[in-house]
């Protein structure tokens, strides 16, 4: 039973921010809870146009609770002298479904490889410190469709298993969005399509 917790993750539950100076330079930090890559491309527009003059818009984000879907850009900077740091106080802090941007401001003086990684880290490390690290589950989402006759069985179904239902619709076909902890919509959906006529759709 070891693979009970596969479905929780560590995660930011809020947007924030984080900044660090050096030299003339500043690194603002941008750190926001996300679940999909349209959303992380969705916040870096916003950013960029925002702070269209800087220099740099260094990223990185990870997805998923298996921590498998992570990318990062050092977007100009010197090869692995951005990127990879941001990333690094994802990893430090085990929280994944986080995109962290950090968007830097040329101050005149190069800081050099060994300076730049560790304000990048800074940076990045700033924007998670004002925020608060929360455990979530994953989620198995899905729409149930059946016919009114056997509304009874499906109700005590879902009031044994107790998913969060959404959108219903009753009437001689029946239809309801239902949201569950991953771990459990197994059991759900096998218990469901025991029901006469009834079928699920993604």
């Amino acid at each position: 039973m070891h693979n009970e917790t596969t479905d929780t993750f560590y995660t930011l539950s809020k947007e924030s921010e984080g900044i660090y100076k050096e030299k003339g330079s500043k690194f603002l930090a941008f750190a926001f809870p996300v679940s999909s890559e349209e959303e992380v491309k969705a916040h870096q527009k916003v950013l960029r146009k925002q702070y269209y003059d800087a220099r740099h818009h260094v990223y990185a984000f990870r997805l998923g609770a298996d921590l498998k879907t992570f990318r990062y850009s050092d977007d100009g900077e010197p090869s692995n002298s951005s990127g990879p740091p941001v990333l690094g106080q994802i990893k430090s802090n085990n929280i994944t479904n986080i995109l962290i941007v950090v968007v830097r401001y040329f101050g005149g003086t190069k800081l050099g490889i060994p300076g730049l990684i560790n304000a990048y880290k800074m940076a990045a490390a700033n924007a998670i410190e004002n925020n608060a690290i929360i455990q979530k589950y994953e989620v198995d989402i899905f729409d149930i469709e059946f016919g009114y006759l056997v509304m009874n069985n499906v109700m005590k179904i879902l009031k044994e298993q107790n998913p969060t239902q959404s959108n219903q619709q009753f009437d001689n076909a029946c239809k309801i969005s239902l949201a569950i902890r991953k771990n459990n919509g197994l059991k759900l959906r096998e218990a469901l399509l025991k029901v006469d006529g009834l079928s699920i759709v993604e």
